[in-house]
């Protein structure tokens, strides 16, 4: 999608949008909110140099809730014809008169909506690739390629794919608010298979990278090297005994333990009293050098906005200072449960971060010393009520700061408040690759069960 769509896009989402307002008070609701988007995209993947999959994406949807005073409804359509239009407002509404009275319901205050005609071209996220499938299957090939060459022990492979997407998101309500999210995202990756030789087992592994322009991509060489050298690592895995140990987890993995955290002091979780840190706002839950913060104005960042799914304008803010938790995670919804005011954080957190101690990889695996270097992390076991937390994992044992061998079959266990209160260090080996920014992380006190 050219600029020059873009713009039109934007004018006729807009144009649709106030059509849609404009019905919806018409049969009877005092008050709606929807989203729509339209975008354009091209996606291949390859499989031992041939095209297992190519698609063109073309699509477009529309999203609205209505409120007839505390009474909801909501419906959607993918189709933005006038009659289809006029259909869903009115299935919405019909929904809404069934609906059970809930005085937490409505639109977020309209003091706290970001400028009318918002727009988020500022924050520098759209830039579409005008990417010609032949040129996407020579990336993809080029890419799986220099996997499969890097080293004979790689003998197979899952494949490479490559993946563009550009488009128009549009948010309204019938306070005024409209706000324009032109958006794009790209990504090159790659999965192999290798094994030694006279050695039954093999492993997989893989690399990706992702952005929002198309020239901050790795190369197809670089990404489909990474793949490679990373499963022929994982070769001849070993199960280690059970003990406790420190655990040092990677960037992507340690991401996941942020992700516990936020859930925990999610409104949704606060209102139905269904975490392990309930009401812990001024509470501390880490160590006092964690600063975890929101930055959701950072240009080109995949969770950038100025404002949130409700039309609430964001802006930068400490969720944990010195360690100790500041404020929730709210959307007007939970936030009215709580009888507070809505974070817009309505759809999630904007680019989260957490500010790193200052080590390399290399000195954070100095620090551990001998223990346990997680790089994968497998099924879900996490009581969210109770914070125990069990998982399968994967990765390299290290022994007097360099590690010695892979390590497979195994589960790191503890509790999610202890395993807070016991982070020794935040790496700087910060990945960008998603909306949560966070270098390696050195948690103390871990039982790693294993044979």
């Amino acid at each position: 999608m050219d600029i020059e769509t873009k713009n039109k896009t934007q004018q006729a989402l807009q144009a649709i949008a106030e059509q849609v307002l404009e019905a919806s008070k018409k049969h009877g609701a005092t008050d709606a909110e929807l989203s729509m988007s339209r975008g354009t995209g091209l996606s291949v993947e390859i499989h031992m140099d041939k095209v297992d999959k190519l698609e063109y994406h073309r699509d477009q949807g529309l999203n609205l809730t209505v409120y007839m005073g505390q009474h909801t409804g909501s419906a959607s359509s993918s189709d933005l014809s006038p009659q289809a239009i006029e259909d869903t407002v009115k299935a919405a509404c019909n929904i809404a008169k069934f609906t059970g009275e809930d005085e937490f319901t409505g639109l977020a205050p309209a003091e706290l909506m970001a400028e009318t005609k918002a727009n988020n071209d500022s924050l520098d996220l759209y830039h579409p690739w005008d990417l010609a499938a032949e040129q996407a299957i020579d990336i993809a090939r080029e890419c799986e390629t220099a996997a499969r060459d890097y080293d004979k022990r790689i003998i197979n492979s899952d494949g490479a794919s490559i993946s563009t997407y550009s488009g128009v998101s549009l948010i309204a309500n019938s306070h005024g608010f409209m706000g324009i999210i032109p958006s794009s995202r790209h990504s090159l990756s790659c999965s192999v298979i290798g094994q030694e030789k006279g050695d039954s087992d093999m492993q997989r592994d893989y690399w990706y990278s992702t952005a929002r322009k198309n020239e901050a991509l790795e190369t197809p060489k670089r990404v489909g090297e990474k793949a490679a050298e990373r499963t022929l690592a994982r070769l001849r895995g070993k199960q280690i005994n059970t003990r406790e140990s420190a655990v040092l987890y990677s960037p992507e993995m340690a991401r996941s333990l942020l992700g516990h955290f936020t859930s925990a002091i999610g409104g949704g979780a606060q209102y139905r009293k269904s975490t392990f840190l309930l009401d812990s706002v001024g509470e501390k839950i880490f160590p006092e050098f964690i600063r975890l913060h929101e930055q959701p104005h950072l240009p080109g960042g995949f969770s950038s906005s100025c404002f949130d799914k409700e039309g609430v304008a964001t802006k930068d803010r400490d969720i944990v200072t010195d360690g100790v938790v500041q404020s929730y995670i709210l959307s007007s919804y939970t936030a009215r449960q709580l009888g507070l005011q809505t974070t817009a954080n309505a759809g999630g957190t904007h680019n989260l971060t957490l500010e790193s101690t200052g080590q390399s990889l290399n000195e954070l695996l100095k620090e551990l010393g001998t223990g346990f270097f997680v790089t994968e992390l497998i099924g879900s076991g996490v009581n969210a009520i109770t914070g125990d937390y069990s998982r399968g994992a994967a990765g390299f044992w290290v022994e007097n700061g360099v590690i010695q061998y892979p390590v497979e079959e195994v589960t790191v266990a503890g509790n999610l408040k202890d395993m807070f209160q016991n982070i020794i260090a935040v790496g700087n080996d910060i990945d960008l690759r998603s909306g949560t920014r966070t270098g390696s992380i050195l948690v103390d006190g871990m039982m790693i069960a294993g044979k």
